[in-house]
C-alpha cells in the first residue's frame, strides 16, 4: 500500500517549485530591456530560452495536479489508458505518472 501522505507531500512540493520557477521567469521576462541593441537580441535570446522552460515547467505543473486531483479521487496509481495498476518504481520515479510504462510507451511510439 502506497504512503498516500508522503506521495501527496512530494506532489505538493513539487508543485510548488514549479510555481516558484515560472514566477521567478516571469519576473526575469517584466525586466526592461537594455538600450544597447546588442544587449537587446541577447535579452531576446534568453527569453526564448526560458520560454521554454516556462512552458516546461507549465505542461509538469498541470500534470502534477491531475496527479494530485487522482490522488483525492482514489485513482493514483491506476493506468488512466487501461486501468491496470502503475508500478511503483514508475510511480516513485515519476510520482505525477498517469500511465503504466505499457502505455506510455505506446502513446510515445505512436507519436513518434
Amino acid at each position: 500500500m502506497p504512503d498516500v501522505d508522503l506521495i501527496r507531500r512530494r506532489l505538493t512540493d513539487q508543485l510548488s517549485e514549479l510555481s516558484a520557477q515560472v514566477g521567478r521567469i516571469e519576473d526575469e521576462q517584466g525586466q526592461p530591456l537594455d538600450d544597447d541593441f546588442e544587449e537587446q537580441a541577447i535579452a531576446r535570446e534568453d527569453d526564448e530560452a526560458l520560454d521554454a522552460v516556462e512552458r516546461s515547467a507549465l505542461t509538469e505543473i498541470a500534470l502534477t495536479r491531475r496527479a494530485l486531483a487522482r490522488l483525492d479521487s482514489g485513482a493514483y496509481g491506476l493506468c488512466t489508458m487501461c486501468g491496470e495498476l502503475i508500478a511503483p518504481t514508475r510511480l516513485e520515479a515519476l510520482p505525477a505518472a498517469a500511465q503504466c510504462i505499457r502505455c506510455a510507451s505506446a502513446a510515445a511510439h505512436d507519436r513518434a
